[in-house]
């Protein structure tokens, strides 16, 4: 017979890998963004596509003047969004 639980709980644990995954995907962009990179290194373009979309969904629903001001904190936001989807989906393990 086909166990749904541990199905289940296997896809929970892939979702969570790949949130960290992710999570340190975007602390290498907020480290790169501090040292100013050259924008044509294959690494930062990997690093700026794959945060890209995320950091600009959240900067649309901040206002303005916080992120255009020299501090971005949506990083910050999407750093916290996805620790608590981390732990909600850890809780739901069986």
């Amino acid at each position: 017979m086909f166990n749904h639980t541990g199905f289940l709980s296997d896809i929970i644990r892939i979702i969570d890998g790949l949130l960290w995954l992710y999570f340190w995907i975007l602390t290498a962009r907020v480290i790169f963004s501090w040292v100013n990179p050259d924008p044509y290194n294959r690494i930062v373009q990997v690093l700026c596509g794959l945060t890209d979309p995320a950091l600009n969904g959240i900067r649309r629903f901040m206002p303005q003047a916080l992120w255009s001001s020299g501090l971005d904190f949506s990083p910050l936001i999407l750093m916290l969004l996805i620790q608590i989807l981390s732990s909600f989906l850890n809780n739901l393990q069986v």
